[in-house]
Formats: C-alpha cells, structure tokens, sequence
C-alpha cells in the first residue's frame, strides 16, 4: 500500500470490545465485505500496525491503519491494489476473446450508481487493456451472488441480447427458503409491477395489471423449518424470484425488501453471512462465435455453506 493513501481510526469507549470485522463493515458500508475480510487477511487493514484475526475484540486507544481507497491514483492513473486485483481475478468462471464471466460476490453491485463509485464492470475495467470494452450482457443484484456474463464486443453482447429475447438462455438459482414446501415442482405465475414503500423505496408488486412472470421452484432438500430449493426464472423481471418466493409465503432467507424480517432475526450467524440466500449457480447460452452450447456453474456461496452446517445441520 502506498504511505500516502494510510489513515488511521483510534478506538474510542464507545466502540471498543466490538469484533474487528463488524467494526468495518460497519465503517466501510460501501466496500463489498468479502473485499474488507481479505483487506483484513492480508494485513492492507491492521491493528497497531499488525495484522489481527476477524475475531479480534478492539480495545480502546486502538489505532486502526487502513488504506482511503481501494482504487488509487498512481502517476495520473487510475490503479487497483494488488490484493483487489488478486481477488477479482480469482472471480473468473470463463473466459476467452469474446467472453468473460465470472462468480460476482455477495455486496457487490454490478456497476456504479446510488451511491457506489465502482461496480463490477467498472473494476473490470481497470484491471487490463483487454477488460475497457466490457459490457454487462445481464444484471444480478447486488447482494445476489454468482454467474454474470461480460461481454467484450458489441457484437457478441447483441447476439446474447438477443438470445435472451429468443428465450435460448437458460438460467437457474439456487435458494434456501423459509418454511417446508410440500410440493415437489411448482410454477409461480403473477403480473409483476413496479410499487413504492411509505418511505419511498422502490420495489416489485404483484399486479393484475402488471407484466407476465413466470418461475419455477423445484424442491432440492427439505429440512426442519426451511428449504433449499432450484429456481428455473422462465422471464426476465425484476426482483422476480424474489417476489415470487414471498408470494407463495416462503421468502428467502436474509431477503431485506421482500423477506420475513422476523423469523431472519431469530437465525444467529455473524452478521458478514446474513446477505440473501440467492445464488445465480447456472447458466446456458450459444457460444456467439461458434453456436456451440457452454454451460458455466458457479460454486455455491460460503454463506450457504454456514448457513446449512450451523443452522440446517448440514
């Protein structure tokens, strides 16, 4: 890290004994939280100039060393440091020419806006020569993790475009649910539309008026009070799996808009693996160049792992 970009946080009464790694989640809103514990990792985060394990309990008088930018100017540059760009390289599923797509991490916006100055795309972007043309095929939200397809010529990204249109892209979710489904397969049929909350904040309604959706949630293992479950999306609609979950009265779990704030407070697990269960573990296209048919995986999330080992008993 370069001297010049260091700044210090001493610990004061009313934030000691608190656990390092919910101290700067806390602080550090807008950085993606795996992106903080590998800061932490790797010393880029410190202690009294050491570094210290993500259970380490601050103490006053504590000075916390950090680095003010995850992106940084060198020479007039714009530059990542070496342990993001270690980490997002570590991202990618596939890539070729044409293509890259890679396994985006919970916390992590695709790109820039309300408030975030980079997104996926944007840090792509910075990493090579190669990545300055990226372009987003599709979306995921931004606590949403896995499968997101870049594409890196115009020509590529209108064939998947249209694909998407001609229906040939095929995509699957994996989720855990609250409450037992008893039905093996069923299909989620609702008009969806856009709504607002009484403060204002947009979201996705059921509406008879509204544009056709269509799910299908599959049944992988039941366990005592939830459901780990494959979600086929047969449309493109936002925050669609999501709402559909809720309608059929079994919301994802960790779900902040849409899901059982309730029955998500009564689960304890460290606050870094409480992000929506709702991973993006499949997708299947055309291979623009070739036609051939790819089929890419995303590994599951380790938040899911926790989540089944210290929750499901798993």
């Amino acid at each position: 890290m370069n001297n010049q970009h260091n700044l210090n946080i001493k610990i004061n009464n009313d934030t000691t004994n608190q656990r390092i790694d919910n101290f700067i989640h806390k602080k550090f809103q807008k950085i993606p939280k795996n992106i903080l514990y590998a800061m932490l990792r790797t010393g880029y985060i410190k202690i009294n100039t050491k570094k210290v394990k993500p259970y380490y309990k601050i103490q006053t008088g504590d000075i916390l060393s950090y680095s003010n930018r995850i992106i940084l100017k060198k020479n007039n540059k714009t530059v990542i440091n070496t342990i993001i760009k270690k980490k997002f390289y570590s991202y990618i599923l596939f890539e070729d020419k044409d293509l890259l797509i890679i396994n985006k991490p919970t916390g992590l916006a695709v790109h820039s806006g309300s408030g975030l100055k980079f997104g996926v795309i944007e840090i792509f972007r910075l990493l090579e020569a190669n990545y300055k043309i990226l372009e987003l095929v599709h979306r995921i939200d931004r606590h949403t993790s896995g499968v997101l397809i870049l594409s890196k010529k115009k020509s590529v990204l209108k064939n998947l475009h249209q694909q998407f249109q001609e229906k040939k892209i095929y995509k699957s979710y994996t989720a855990i649910v609250h409450g037992v489904l008893e039905t093996e397969k069923q299909h989620i049929s609702i008009p969806l539309t856009k709504g607002k909350l009484t403060n204002g904040q947009k979201i996705i309604i059921t509406n008879p008026l509204g544009k056709a959706s269509l799910s299908i949630f599959k049944v992988k293992k039941r366990f005592k009070k939830h459901t780990l479950v494959e979600i086929i999306p047969k449309t493109g609609r936002t925050h669609q799996i999501r709402v559909h979950a809720a309608y059929i009265g079994h919301p994802i779990v960790f779900d902040s808009i849409y899901g059982n704030t309730e029955l998500d407070n009564k689960i304890h697990l460290n606050n870094y693996n409480k992000k929506i269960l709702l991973h993006a573990s499949k997708i299947a296209f055309y291979h623009p160049r070739n036609y051939q048919k790819y089929y890419i995986y995303a590994p599951i999330a380790n938040r899911f792992i926790e989540f089944l080992k210290n929750i499901c008993g798993q």
